[in-house]
């Protein structure tokens, strides 16, 4: 049944929508190299978006539209909220680095850019697996599209193939666990397929039979080990712009998703999913960790860093439900939301650097690039600072509290299996140290390759300035994001 409330629900993607259409045409008049007004009105697009998204997150209302379809939730709101902001951002660094390389001579990165943060918008208000699944294509299509966006360049082309034929089987693995539970619950719907879970009349094994399905399409969109292995090909040969197009935002609906199809639709089905997702967090943290010691080119590292990170993420989403009770659940899953929204943020200021030192002719992606950038600039060797030791997880920074509110949730089970994963964690975090560490100690104790001084637009200083700053202010003062995101699960969860 489709009535206001179903209009009401879907504003801001019928705002993306018709933006999105209108700004391609606009495009076609556009003369200018570096696509200025195109840019200018994709960024109006995105706060308007932002704005939006956040009004109806702050109001703190549930209501579903589309005969259920759609949801529109706090959760949701606020991912969407700070998925549009992410993308913004994201443009905002990636403008001088495209017209650069030619990327810009037409209005494509723009649009395309829009149609996958459309794609995420239905990730994360589906309700229903086929509007889960729609926008997850619509994301990964129009990613594909972006990482093959420099036509002439080898690299590229190659990471775009990796991508589409990996994104392709990983699609494929999720639809046949959606279609497995199809069968045996007889709906598509997530709240129809929790009361038929939770009822105890399907068969069990059919049913962990398509959750492995499931968990194995969620662990390739995060990118979790051991499915993780178009992350740093793609990181690494996607134009540098484009690969914090797909490393940032595109988190934040995954995380969505894996709340949406997991918590919401199989809670029942918690110890089995939380099995193995405890293995995929151990595996992430263990490869992504130790593979990340290896590299000299910084990219593939931050890749391999991902892959890390995102086992922090499930480990959270492993101490959710301990022995069929669900008391910790809204701790556990909040702090793994917090997790993502601030690894998003830290991952911006660290790909932000990277852009702003690449220049017509040079990459600047290996860790040896970066030597003696304190000497050239103070101000992005400390932003860049700033992100490597939130990513290692130093005080007082947000990265800090961020694995200390994961870990939290884990001790808090009283379970040994889980008091040793965050054993582990810890431990692994030591060795992450290492790395992170390493490019620190390059940008400050290294001689600089060039005397030649950093310069940047005023725009894109401005932005880096304030992203390392909010990296900082969080980490000391990390309660109002913490109690944001925690209200935002309970009212989802609640519902």
């Amino acid at each position: 049944m489709i009535d206001k409330l179903s209009w009401v629900a879907i504003y801001p993607e019928i705002l993306l929508l018709v933006m999105a259409c209108v700004i391609t045409l606009f495009d076609l008049r556009v003369q200018s190299a570096h696509r200025t007004a195109t840019h200018a009105l994709t960024l109006l697009t995105l706060a308007a978006t932002a704005l939006l998204t956040g009004m109806n997150a702050a109001n703190g209302q549930t209501f579903h539209g589309f005969g259920g379809m759609i949801v529109s939730d706090p959760m949701g709101n606020w991912l969407k909220c700070f998925s549009a902001v992410a993308l913004m951002v994201t443009l905002v660094y990636g403008r001088p680095y495209a017209a650069d390389r030619q990327m810009l001579r037409g209005g494509e990165m723009f649009t395309l850019s829009l149609f996958s943060l459309l794609g995420m918008f239905v990730m994360i208000s589906g309700s229903n697996f086929l509007m889960i699944y729609l926008g997850l294509e619509l994301l990964t299509l129009s990613s594909y599209a972006l990482v093959a966006l420099r036509r002439d360049h080898a690299t590229a082309s190659e990471a775009a193939m990796k991508y589409f034929v990996l994104g392709a089987m990983a699609s494929g693995f999720l639809l046949y666990g959606m279609s497995m539970m199809y069968g045996a619950t007889g709906s598509l719907d997530v709240n129809e397929v929790f009361k038929s879970i939770a009822s105890s009349k399907v068969n069990h094994q059919v049913l962990v039979f398509g959750l492995v399905f499931i968990v194995a399409g969620l662990a390739f969109k995060l990118g979790a080990a051991p499915f993780h292995m178009w992350l740093p090909d793609v990181y690494h040969g996607a134009p540098t712009a484009v690969t914090l197009l797909i490393g940032a935002a595109p988190e934040l609906a995954a995380f969505a998703i894996v709340i949406r199809l997991l918590v919401e639709g199989m809670l029942p089905l918690a110890f089995d999913w939380q099995q193995m997702l405890a293995v995929l967090a151990v595996a992430s943290l263990l490869v992504g960790n130790l593979a990340a010691v290896a590299q000299t080119n910084l990219k593939r590292m931050l890749a391999y860093s991902t892959i890390a990170q995102m086992g922090f993420v499930l480990l959270g989403l492993v101490a959710g439900v301990i022995d069929g009770n669900t008391l910790n659940a809204q701790y556990a899953y909040s702090a793994s939301m917090f997790y993502i929204v601030t690894y998003v943020l830290t991952t911006l200021a660290s790909f932000g650097i990277i852009l702003l030192l690449a220049r017509e002719g040079f990459e600047s992606e290996e860790i040896s690039d970066l030597a003696g950038l304190n000497q050239r600039s103070p101000l992005y060797a400390g932003v860049m600072a700033i992100a490597m030791f939130s990513l290692a997880g130093i005080p007082p920074l947000v990265g800090f509290y961020a694995k200390l509110a994961v870990l939290q949730a884990l001790l808090a089970s009283g379970q040994g299996v889980y008091i040793g994963l965050a054993v582990f964690a810890v431990i692994m975090s030591l060795i992450g140290a290492f790395y992170y560490l390493r490019v620190v100690k390059v940008m400050y104790f290294d001689a600089p390759l060039t005397a030649t001084t950093v310069a940047a637009p005023r725009d894109v200083r401005a932005v880096l300035s304030v992203n390392g700053a909010l990296i900082l202010i969080l980490g000391i003062l990390p309660g109002g994001l913490m109690t944001l995101c925690a209200r935002a699960i309970v009212a989802t969860l609640g519902n």
